[in-house]
């Protein structure tokens, strides 16, 4: 039983809207309430938000599409300026009918003349008949332009007294929208994020049409099991699964396993899967970089990216400061007379070891140090004499701005300042070499 009906468009329509839009049934038969019939008037403004990849953007495209409504898409973030945005309204307006010639660019200064010019246009395009959709992606960037562009939109449909309704994109909250002097509430709609089981069945649509499809869904659960709890968007998570899938499927190419041996395939895709988790979001590489390293068998430290690799430039002290930092974070410190002092005298040996000492210390994280214990292992590990600086102490500031290491506690503390090492082992090492 199909979940999408309305009396005004046709059950195949819907049904081929059902099909493209999949988890987000209960949003579009929302919207299809609020819009109503073609020459009803609907409500002259709808917010919609949701965090980012939740499917805003592709549901509004693919309703009005499917169902041939007039409407105008306008990312917010490409037209900046008011008269950017008023201008590109007009001109795909000009669009919008079966009219082929369009007319001239119009110039569009201030909201008199867009309303007018607005007015004009869709009497000359026969639109007065049905509702004219106008849809601001990113709609969080009108907040940066006039106090009077956002109102404006919000009640576009009783200032033209035209059939209009405006719909609002955005990844924030209407409370952020809401100016101090009031104005029209449009009517809200919230995307929800996609569950583990949404991006289950969206991901599984796409598999290849010479494998199965619970082959494929084999594979997409156990993508999921590996990036769902560090990724929850569903274009990064299509990206991974359409790059890694070829590795999966090696075993079954080759013929030393075949679809059911999900323990075989999942001990071959594992150690690509754990590559691609060190840069998930970053695009180090392109996708054909990442083929060849793959077709390459190259170990996962060979990924020439910033997260394995580590190639960042830092001044020649800041290394120094950054393996000192590391060093007091993961080594306690009745260790740095051992460690740092040439003439440390007599070691005791003891078997003695409290409980929690028992376990590593980059298990048990990076711990804080003061700023004299970071200058006192800087002098020892550097080979030449230090001396503490200005230029020293700002490139400890810009550590800590680069989110390196991260300050713990206030400025105003008496003892002063205590930081905290906050980059990896790998990185580390790369550093050092």
């Amino acid at each position: 039983m199909p979940n999408l009906e309305h009396p005004a468009y046709p059950a195949a329509t819907l049904l081929q809207l059902e099909s493209l839009v999949p988890c987000r049934e209960s949003q579009v038969s929302m919207l299809l309430s609020i819009f109503g019939e073609r020459q009803q008037f609907s409500f002259p403004s709808i917010f919609i938000y949701g965090h980012t990849s939740s499917g805003k953007t592709y549901v509004m495209q693919t309703l009005l599409k499917t169902l041939q409504l007039p409407h105008i898409f306008v990312n917010c973030v490409e037209h900046f300026t008011s008269r950017l945005l008023l201008e590109e309204i007009l001109i795909q307006l000009q669009s919008c009918s079966s009219e082929t010639a369009q007319n001239s660019h119009m110039s569009c200064d201030t909201l008199n003349d867009f309303v007018r010019l607005f007015k004009q246009a869709v009497e000359s395009r026969e639109l007065q008949d049905q509702t004219l959709y106008i849809v601001l992606d990113r709609a969080e960037q009108l907040r940066e332009m006039e106090a009077n562009i956002l109102p404006a939109f919000l009640r576009l449909q009783e200032l033209t007294d035209r059939n209009v309704t405006v719909v609002l994109l955005s990844e924030i909250v209407w409370e952020l929208f809401r100016p101090n002097i009031g104005c029209f509430e449009p009517f809200t709609l919230y995307f929800p994020d996609y569950s583990i089981g949404h991006l289950q069945k969206i991901l599984s649509q796409n598999h290849p049409p010479e494998y199965s499809a619970d082959f494929y869904a084999a594979y997409i659960n156990i993508l999921l099991g590996v990036f769902y709890m560090v990724c929850r968007d569903l274009k990064e998570l299509q990206h991974l699964a359409a790059l890694n899938f070829s590795k999966y499927c090696e075993p079954v190419v080759r013929g030393e396993a075949n679809e059911r041996d999900t323990r075989k395939l999942w001990k071959n895709i594992e150690p690509h899967l754990k590559k691609a988790m060190q840069t998930v979001y970053l695009r180090e590489i392109s996708s054909t970089q990442w083929e060849r390293l793959q077709h390459d068998d190259g170990e996962p430290g060979q990924l020439k990216g910033l997260s394995a690799h580590t190639h960042v430039e830092l001044p020649y002290y800041s290394k120094f400061l950054l393996i000192a930092a590391y060093l007091a974070s993961y080594n306690p410190v009745r260790t740095d007379k051992r460690f740092f002092l040439k003439h440390h005298g007599k070691i005791r040996k003891t078997n003695f070891m409290k409980k929690h000492e028992k376990t590593s210390n980059h298990l048990l994280g990076p711990k804080p140090f003061p700023l004299d214990r970071l200058l006192a292992i800087l002098y020892s590990i550097v080979d030449n004499r230090v001396a503490p600086t200005a230029n020293i102490f700002s490139q400890i500031t810009s550590l800590v701005t680069l989110q390196l290491l991260s300050m713990v506690g206030h400025n105003d503390q008496l003892d002063g300042p205590r930081y905290k090492c906050i980059v990896s082992l790998d990185f580390i090492r790369a550093i050092a070499r």
